[in-house]
């Protein structure tokens, strides 16, 4: 057994060539040689390489902010936390703002910034940036949705109860619920 935080030696890419395009994503495959001689021709999707950015916005009188919208994926609609991707030569606190002003209809003046998380990484090479908003100020800014968002308040002190929902199942803002709950705890 090898210790966790041992460094291991990245395979070597012997040719990439992308396979198949979307008007969002190219579809890559990676021809690779393992260190220990093994070869293998993977497939990830590759995005823009910007990442993108999920607020939790978090008011003044105990509530979570959260958005109802379309998910084409799963044919549904979901809540979740406003979210988007980064905007060339924005940071994700910049991102984050302007996706709130866009999503919900407020601006934060103070954003926490609580950690990154990679969308499955074996397959896929985009990132998000999880913040917290807080003391939220009204202000919009016209968003790309192809209709309006519902917005609800709901209160932190029935976080837990979203997890039961049928409605809320999106791994990142799951992981945005946890990660804000261990945030406020710590305060």
């Amino acid at each position: 057994m090898s210790e966790i935080d041992q460094e291991k030696t990245l395979p070597t890419i012997n040719d990439r060539k992308i396979v198949a395009k979307s008007k969002l994503f190219n579809v890559e495959q990676v021809d690779l040689t393992f260190s220990n001689g093994a070869t293998r021709e993977f497939e990830r999707m590759a995005g823009s390489g910007r990442g993108g950015v999920m607020v939790v916005p978090l008011t003044d009188d105990g509530n979570m902010l959260l958005i109802r919208e379309y998910a084409a994926g799963t044919h549904s609609y979901q809540l979740g936390f406003p979210k988007g991707l980064i905007d060339p030569g924005e940071s994700p606190e910049q991102a984050g703002n302007r996706e709130l002003k866009e999503e919900v209809g407020f601006g934060a003046n103070t954003l926490h910034y609580l950690h990154k998380v990679s969308t499955a990484p074996t397959f896929f090479d985009a990132h998000m940036h999880i913040l917290i908003g807080q003391d939220l100020y009204p202000e919009t800014l016209p968003g790309d949705e192809p209709e309006p968002l519902d917005v609800f308040k709901w209160p932190l002190s029935r976080a837990s109860e979203l997890l039961a929902r049928d409605d809320f199942i999106e791994a990142r803002c799951i992981v945005a619920l946890l990660l804000t709950q261990k945030w406020i705890e710590e305060q």
